[in-house]
C-alpha cells in the first residue's frame, strides 16, 4: 500500500475507507474459503506461516528482525506453503551460503519415514531422489 493511500485511510477519506473495507471483507471471505480446504494436520502450520508472511513480508533481511545468520548455522525457518515433494511451513535448515541478503538453505527434517525413503548411493540407491541423506559428519561418528 502506498503512502498516499495510507494517508487517505488515516485521514478518514470516506471513499477510500469504504473501498478498503469492501476489499478487506472480500479478502477475509476468500481466506475463510481457503481454510475450509486445508487439512486439519496442516491447519496450524498454515496459519502460523500466513501470519509470519503478513508480519515479515516487508523485510529485506532477517537482520531487520534482530537475527544474524552465517554460513553453517542451523536455523528454524518458515518455508511457507508447499506443493507436493517440497518442504513447507516450519522446519530446520542449514545455511549453506549467503549472497546479497539472500540465503541458500538446505532444508532438514527429523522425519524418519522421509529419511528412510531418501536416496542414498550406498544404502538406498532406489530411494526418492528429491530427498537426499547427508549422513553424519565424520567428527560426529
Amino acid at each position: 500500500m502506498n503512502k498516499q493511500r495510507i494517508n487517505q485511510l488515516l485521514n478518514g477519506d470516506d471513499e477510500c475507507v469504504e473501498s478498503y473495507q469492501t476489499k478487506w471483507l472480500a479478502y477475509v471471505k476468500a481466506r475463510k474459503e481457503v481454510m475450509m480446504h486445508v487439512d486439519e494436520k496442516n491447519s496450524d502450520n498454515y496459519l502460523v506461516s500466513d501470519a509470519n508472511w503478513v508480519l515479515r513480508s516487508q523485510y529485506t533481511s532477517c537482520e531487520q528482525l534482530g537475527v544474524e545468520v552465517k554460513e553453517g548455522d542451523i536455523c528454524f525457518i518458515d518455508y511457507g506453503q508447499a506443493y507436493i515433494n517440497e518442504i513447507g511451513f516450519q522446519h530446520f535448515g542449514l545455511i549453506f551460503s549467503l549472497y546479497q541478503k539472500k540465503a541458500f538453505v538446505i532444508p532438514m527434517t527429523s522425519n524418519e519415514v522421509q529419511y528412510h525413503s531418501a536416496y542414498d548411493l550406498v544404502e538406498n540407491p532406489n530411494g526418492k531422489k528429491h530427498l537426499m541423506r547427508l549422513g553424519c559428519l565424520p567428527r560426529y561418528e
